[in-house]
């Protein structure tokens, strides 16, 4: 095996081969232009197309792609090979300067939420020089922004980077007053933990319900699930490690930073995170590592589940967005340092986040809104849909004192004493953590831990960014005009602590007491999708993207209508499968078994042996099955139902009428499944998948 650092990056048109490959006046060019956030020239553009189609021929590339992020999710890419017809019938291989800034894919047949027709497909796909390009599958992989004809943002990687300048933008005014006048960029960094479940493909294919949907729509407990507590970090098995392995590896091919691997709580579920990167760079590698867990579990012969919750009773997966703010300088803004209370700087960017997140707590919850994770968040491995803000003991003591006007007496470090002599002496943290806060503080940085395991993280700190300029740009307007800059600083810091300490909860996020304490606090609870959707074309809201440049209105909207529409399409796609699967399935299985039962009966009639419990147990199945055909009939009979012209309406019906009759139909399958012999149930239960991997 190779080592890594010698395969790591091999497979990216990285830095360090720009400097080989680029004259260095190309070079020099080409990272003034990036750094600087400044349009590349067509000049630039065929020396870098140039050197990067020879790297990529030499690696083995036959094609080249415009790899993006439309509002699907996931990423889309359309292959051109290098081929170029010369005399003869010859070829040779080609790539300009002008592919390389611009692809034209078909925009038409991606999500627009009415922002293309279906005749206007034309669509633009726009070079990221910030992000590096790589092979994969034999490609030249670009990254690159999405948009439509008449230039709207029709992707998630656009308005990522206009949410990254828009900080940047105000972070820097912020440094600037504070006398730093070194620094050029400030850029968000994000360290995405990834959760995922693996189980043998065999057993999953055999379920119609986790290929089409990703979930499972029944399915009874099995007898152990994670009560036990032995599957978390414990020794991985045979398959499991053979797949992070070559998980790690083709990861760190394509300069993937990944870190850390484990097994989870919840049988077959698992963990990989990576080191913090620039967000946008965080973002691809995050969509890489999600496809390429599909990929490679898929050659071990195993299913890769990324959905939020694939399986009811127990954890779903979900995936924490570590986020924090760097300077080019190498200075973590979010950093407290030995002394926080007295570090003003760290004080005022706290309390940015603070305030943004207690004053936007609607557009957070939006951030992780859909269907699959409307099942996971209230569970108990997961923050619930209340959005509040985990500081710590320290932290919380230093803005306590600030709002009371008191003199903060910092605490002693002390070192852990664990009792047995041969064990090390370590400095103790000055606070314990929290895993049920939404958005803990964590030494340098937030952990936003609502997110789902499907999502792109591109959405989640779009918002993120843009509430935070938003609470600098608001300091900055303050700060720039005073005359007095200490005293007005002290003035804002101890306001905003005043304003937004609500938003602070260091307690148990699980228990039914913090619900109640939440809402007499005036916090919001949006319990699903559909509860928080219409928070995000809120007049204020729409204005709040406007101002930074991050969405227009017509973008904003779009997306609203997207988000709508997927969120029906998902629950109308569960129930047809549901539907599906009890009619060619579930009936038959039980008819089946009733016919088995029926059988012995009669025999044990003509033998004269008493069959009360047969008979007990075919009454019990038979009633069971009424219920369950008139409940299907029902759900039939809503789909049948013709869908709203509004979208709201529309997936209120989905959610409050659907999803219910799906759930009561469930729990009489589930029923059904305790009661029907293995050797007739139709598909594989819980305990048979969860233990698939051996």
């Amino acid at each position: 095996m190779a080592h890594v650092t010698e395969i790591f990056g091999s497979m990216t048109f990285n830095d360090e081969v720009m400097k080989q490959r680029l004259s260095k006046e190309v070079y020099k060019r080409l990272k003034h232009c990036t750094q600087n956030l400044q349009p590349i020239g067509v000049d630039i553009a065929d020396s870098v197309a140039n050197a990067m189609k020879n790297w990529a021929v030499e690696k083995g590339a036959t094609h080249f792609t415009h790899w993006f992020q439309p509002m699907t999710g996931i990423t889309a890419e359309k292959h051109d090979s290098f081929i170029s017809p010369i005399a003869n019938g010859k070829v040779i291989m080609e790539f300009s300067g002008k592919e390389l800034v611009r692809g034209e894919p078909d925009a038409s047949s991606f999500p627009s939420g009415g922002l293309r027709a279906t005749f206007e497909a034309r669509g633009y796909t726009a070079w990221d020089p910030t992000s590096y390009a790589f092979i994969k599958d034999d490609t030249l992989c670009i990254p690159t922004a999405f948009c439509s004809y008449s230039g709207e943002a029709l992707d998630k990687k656009t308005p990522l980077l206009r949410s990254m300048e828009a900080l940047d933008n105000q972070a820097l005014r912020i440094l600037k007053l504070f006398g730093t006048t070194n620094v050029n960029r400030v850029t968000t960094t994000v360290g995405p933990e990834q959760e995922y479940f693996l189980i043998d493909k065999k057993t999953y294919l055999q379920r119609p319900d986790l290929v089409a949907c990703g979930r499972t729509l029944f399915g009874a407990r099995p007898p152990k699930g994670q009560e036990l507590d032995d599957h978390y970090f414990g020794s991985l098995k045979g398959r499991v490690s053979e797949f992070m392995k070559e998980l790690d590896q083709e990861l760190w091919k394509l300069g993937v930073y990944a870190k850390t691997k484990h097994n989870e709580v919840a049988p077959a579920q698992h963990e990989l995170a990576p080191i913090f990167t620039s967000t946008n760079i965080a973002t691809d590698h995050n969509q890489i590592t999600m496809e390429l867990m599909q990929k490679i579990a898929n050659k071990h012969n195993m299913a890769c589940l990324l959905h939020e919750k694939p399986f009811a009773g127990i954890n779903g997966s979900g995936k924490h967005n570590n986020w924090s703010l760097s300077t080019d300088t190498g200075i973590n803004l979010l950093e407290p340092g030995d002394t926080p209370h007295e570090n003003a700087q760290f004080l005022l960017f706290l309390v940015a986040v603070i305030k943004a997140v207690d004053e936007h707590q609607d557009l957070l919850r939006i951030s992780v809104a859909n269907a699959g994770n409307d099942h996971r968040l209230g569970a108990n491995e997961a923050p619930p849909a209340i959005i509040s803000i985990f500081l710590g003991e320290e932290l919380e003591a230093i803005l306590k004192a600030i709002d009371n006007g008191d003199e903060y007496v910092g605490k002693e470090r002390i070192h852990m004493e664990i009792g047995a002599s041969v064990l090390p002496k370590f400095p103790k943290d000055t606070t314990d953590r929290n895993r049920t806060s939404p958005f803990a503080f964590t030494g340098n940085k937030f952990e936003f831990r609502m997110v789902g395991s499907t999502f792109s993280i591109s959405g989640p700190n779009v918002i993120l960014n843009t509430i935070v300029a938003e609470s600098l740009s608001q300091f900055a307007d303050e700060l720039e005009k005073a005359d007095d800059f200490n005293a007005t600083l002290s003035d804002i810091i101890k306001q905003e602590i005043a304003e937004h300490k609500r938003i602070i909860f260091n307690g148990n996020n699980y228990a039914d007491e913090w619900v109640a304490e939440a809402k007499a606090r005036g916090l919001l609870n949006l319990r699903t999708t559909v509860d928080a959707l219409p928070y995000y074309v809120k007049d204020e809201n729409i204005d709040l993207f406007t101002k930074h440049g991050v969405l227009s209105r017509p973008e904003m909207l779009a997306r609203y209508e997207i988000m709508l529409e997927e969120y029906a399409k998902t629950i109308r796609i569960e129930a047809l499968t549901f539907i599906d699967m009890v009619k060619k399935g579930i009936v038959p299985s039980t008819i089946s078994y009733e016919a088995e039962i029926a059988k012995v009966m009669r025999l044990k009639f003509k033998a004269d042996i008493s069959e009360k419990l047969e008979h007990r147990l075919l009454t019990k199945l038979s009633q069971l099955l009424d219920t369950l055909y008139d409940k299907l009939e029902v759900l039939e009979g809503s789909l049948l139902q013709e869908d709203s012209d509004n979208s709201l309406e529309n997936a209120k019906f989905y959610r409050e009428v659907v999803f219910s009759q799906m759930n009561e139909l469930r729990a009489v399958v589930d029923e059904l499944e305790t009661l029907v012999a293995d050797k007739y149930w139709e598909y594989p239960t819980y305990a048979e998948i969860l233990y698939s991997v051996i």
